[in-house]
């Protein structure tokens, strides 16, 4: 159950960052949720335990998780977005 609940938070927050990021057009949903769950994963085992909290692999979604989620996964296509463009954007 944990699984799928990752899987749907992790697309929506990947669309989400899509969106802020204005890369939206240039992915498709595979993307997405590819992006969100990686940046969900990444900022929930570098900035959770600096905040105190706890990661979203945990299975307890708040809005601390989703909003630190949501961070890693815009870090994430800035990121991929300066490998790919050279430019943050």
């Amino acid at each position: 159950m944990n699984l799928i609940i990752l899987l749907i938070v992790g697309g929506l927050i990947g669309w989400v960052a899509s969106m802020i990021m204005r890369t939206d057009g240039q992915q498709g949903i595979i993307l997405n949720v590819v992006v969100g769950i990686i940046g969900s994963l990444l900022a929930g085992f570098v900035v959770t335990p600096l905040i105190g909290g706890a990661p979203i692999t945990s299975g307890g979604i708040s809005v601390t998780t989703v909003l630190v989620s949501l961070l890693g996964s815009v870090v994430l296509l800035a990121l991929i977005n300066l490998f790919r463009r050279g430019s943050v954007r």
